[in-house]
């Protein structure tokens, strides 16, 4: 190469570097643009006095003030400083918005919400707050967007999608709330209830019974019986040998998904009196499970302002907040610690819409007809025309499906009513007492929940948070119905005093993990949307039988339970099932799952290769029923979780012919089938069945929104470890990928110094933030993580106006 050539191409790779260097520069300045303000002086509008944002080394912000209104104002600006892309993603998938903001690929989530219409919902409810709350609401929405505005960048999403972040709106913490309703109540959908109908329109009424009975085996209310064992209907009732066999389907196994422990949202909680403590103040645990992403939906915060019925006048506040809204969600105020998990009970009802013949517009309503409103709903769809949408609406809701045999079916829910939106929620924060806060439940605008209190006096209660429990008179709520006739659907809501409630138990010990919770005329007025088998909680409750005394550490042990109860039995069936096979693959199975560690873990082998196990055998025992379904019904799907845990068990016990698919000369037949699947499935990946580890298939799977839209290299930067985690369903410890506890709550109020709080994804969603990510080892590895903030490592202070 001549010397002019190499100072040419020099000069080139030269510029090339600096044209590299450059955009490596202004693409930081812009990245970094968008961190949130952590130090100095900044004026604020609308302020009655200072407030100061102290944060710690894992970001846990402390905010103090005179004022609850103040606070409100200076957590709304911490949240959307840190967070607002995740509130936007909120707000914008209850209303059906999400299109506008991330193209098509949104547009069926769209759809399916928009039909809700709850932006008009929750606009209603907004405009019938009381003075008061619509303050609160409104200080949040000035704090939201002045720290939006103070961002020198927009959030660094928003440079990604192209887009600009839109104002906060007083109404949309309520629709940030509504989001909440749809995560927890089947995604306002009822598919549950649809799937009953196609079942009953196919299947005997006895047999539907026996498959989806609850399992007194695992069962463990708060108060009552356990249910009757399922009844095995007979030959002359249902013999499957008199049955053609439908044509094998590839969808079979889909509609079998949710019977074999898909996660839900759920969580656990529980509680211990006093008496059982060495402090003489009540303990609760809460962990809430959900979807996990990065950034965590919670966000850890205190809140510190002058309230007269506080200890020493001053109100302290601990636990967690959910973006988008100005409340503790959970923690501890020094007097009470409250925690929730979801209730399942039953919030949603089919009704029948029968139209009038000679106008379909009209339809038959108990006075006589009422017209059908009609809305075009426009939905922005980025990039291309609007959707339009046209939805109808009946007095009880919008037409959302059809019934077994044809009829329209309009949906009643209480996620659609504008009485279930509120902030009442605040007023726990200065709840003293568990009689004080249970008295407060019934008020609260949220989701019915299973709310848990425990006091610094040593008391402990439960019952259900939530305004709108249903009074229903002459239907069957687990199948759709005709509310035409008069006196008939939903006649009014529950009243206060008439909320089931239980106060200081006798042993001393409470809990919940959507399970049932009572029986009788309770259950009756509360419902079953599809209460967890029970599993769970009886393994929590039996742990807690099993102690005499407690700390905050020996709840979160409760919490880490990953013992594998569940299975046992599975792992001895599998046992006896392979005892007497000469197949070398099979008895390598038995092998392998002889020592039965009992443990989710991580490096369990044995564990993995029974869950699978039970997963096959189930799965074949339901088929033929599902298939007769399916074969009139193609979009049949098994109505929930664990749901048939009973009727299997009850099934492999008796091993009736007549029950039996066909296709198996007997039950040992399909027994023996089952395990070579998973020998089949399991062991043909490298390794074998000996190198199936429990953590090769539960990884954490935590991850930011729009990292599946970057190139895996680097979506990586912005999504949590993928690292094997232990627990799994039916245990304390839940977990499988992108799901599981989004925090662990251990609190005895009056001695928060002892507290812990773990919680996962971290505080802030920008990957430069020192934020980002914090405290997320400590909650994959059990670690416990203080409750109460650390040494301050920056303060922020937020000052009135002069003007102001």
């Amino acid at each position: 190469m001549t010397t002019r050539r190499w100072r040419i191409l020099r000069t080139l790779l030269l510029a090339l570097l600096a044209l590299l260097l450059m955009a490596f520069v202004a693409l930081w300045w812009l990245l970094a643009g968008s961190r949130a303000r952590l130090d100095g002086r900044h004026p604020a509008a609308g302020l009655a006095a200072a407030v100061s944002i102290d944060r710690d080394a894992l970001g846990t912000v402390t905010i103090e003030g005179k004022n609850r209104p103040d606070i409100s104002y200076a957590l709304g600006y911490v949240h959307a400083q840190e967070r607002f892309f995740a509130m936007d993603l909120m707000r914008r998938a209850s209303a059906g918005e999400l299109s506008a903001l991330v193209g098509p690929a949104a547009l069926k989530v769209d759809l399916n919400h928009r039909r809700h219409r709850l932006r008009a919902v929750v606009e209603a409810a907004y405009a019938q707050l009381p003075p008061a709350e619509k303050r609160e609401l409104d200080r949040y929405r000035d704090g939201v967007n002045a720290g939006l505005a103070d961002l020198r960048v927009r959030p660094w999403e928003y440079l990604l999608l192209g887009s600009q972040p839109q104002p906060w709106r007083s109404e949309d913490s309520a629709l940030v709330i509504a989001a909440m309703y749809l995560d927890l109540n089947g995604d306002g959908r009822n598919e549950r209830e649809l799937r009953f109908a196609q079942m009953r329109a196919v299947l005997p009424g006895s047999l539907v019974d026996f498959l989806l009975a609850p399992d007194p085996d695992w069962e463990a209310p708060l108060t009552g019986r356990l249910s009757r064992p399922p009844v095995t209907p007979p030959a002359s009732v249902f013999d499957l040998r008199q049955l053609a066999a439908p044509q094998p389907s590839a969808a079979l196994a889909a509609a079998l998904a949710p019977a074999l422990d898909a996660a839900r949202p759920g969580s656990n909680n529980f509680a211990v009196a006093g008496a059982l403590t060495g402090s003489g103040a009540a303990m609760l645990a809460n962990d809430m499970h959900l979807g996990l992403r990065v950034p965590n939906i919670w966000f850890r915060t205190r809140l510190r302002y002058p309230d007269a019925s506080a200890p020493n006048g001053q109100r302290d506040v601990n636990g967690v907040t959910l973006p988008g809204t100005p409340a503790i969600i959970v923690g501890s105020n020094g007097q009470i610690a409250w925690g929730f998990t979801n209730s399942y009970g039953d919030w949603q009802d089919w009704v029948r819409v029968l139209r009038d013949p000679a106008d379909p517009t009209r339809y038959k309503v108990p006075d006589g007809w009422a017209r059908i409103e009609s809305h075009d709903e426009h939905i922005q769809v980025k990039g291309q025309p609007d959707t339009v949408l046209k939805v109808e609406d009946t007095r009880w809701g919008p037409i959302l499906g059809e019934d077994a045999d044809g009829t329209p079916l309009a949906l009643a829910w209480i996620g659609a009513r504008a009485r279930g939106y509120n902030v009442e929620l605040m007023q726990l924060e200065r709840t003293t007492d568990v009689p004080g806060a249970l008295d407060l439940a019934p008020r609260l605008g949220i989701p019915p929940q299973n709310l848990l209190v425990a006091d610094s006096a040593g008391h402990i209660g439960w019952t259900i948070a939530g305004n709108g429990i249903p009074l229903r008179a002459g239907i069957d709520p687990l199948l759709p119905s005709d509310w035409s006739k008069p006196g008939s659907g939903w006649q009014g809501w529950l009243a206060p005093a008439h909320y089931p409630r239980i106060e200081n138990p006798a042993d001393g010990r409470l809990w919940t993990a959507n399970n049932r919770t009572v029986d009788g005329d309770a259950l009756a007025l509360l419902g079953n949307s599809g209460h967890d088998l029970g599993a769970r909680a009886q393994q929590i409750r039996d742990d807690l039988r099993a102690r005499a005394s407690f700390t905050p550490g020996s709840l979160l042990d409760i919490q880490l339970d990953d013992r594998a109860v569940f299975l046992t039995r599975w792992q001895r069936l599998l046992q006896d099932t392979l005892a007497d096979s000469t197949d070398p693959s099979l008895q390598q199975l038995r092998q392998l799952t002889a020592h039965w560690q009992e443990r989710a873990a991580v490096d369990s082998v044995d564990y993995r290769l029974v869950r699978a196990f039970r997963d096959q055998v189930s799965a074949a025992v339901l088929a033929p029923f599902a298939a007769q379904v399916q074969q009139r019904y193609p979009d049949f799907s098994w109505p929930g979780q664990n749901s048939a845990e009973a009727a299997i068990w009850a099934l492999l016990r008796a091993r009736p012919a007549h029950l039996l698919d066909p296709k198996y000369p007997d039950w040992h037949a399909l027994l023996t089938e089952a395990a070579r699947q998973v020998v089949t499935e399991l062991g043909r990946q490298p390794g074998g069945l000996a190198a199936r580890s429990w953590g090769e298939r539960n990884r954490a799977g935590i991850r930011h929104p729009l990292s599946a839209a970057l190139p895996s290299w680097l979506g990586r930067f912005i999504d949590m470890p993928d690292q094997p985690i232990p627990g799994d369903n039916n245990m304390p410890h839940v977990a499988s990928p992108g799901f599981g506890a989004s925090e662990h709550l251990d609190v005895s109020p009056g001695h928060e110094a002892h507290g812990i709080l773990n919680m996962p994804g971290g505080q802030s969603d920008h990957p430069l933030s020192p934020y980002f990510g914090a405290g997320h080892e400590d909650w994959a590895a059990g670690k416990p993580t203080p409750l109460l903030p650390g040494t301050t490592w920056h303060t922020l202070m937020l000052e009135p106006r002069l003007a102001d």
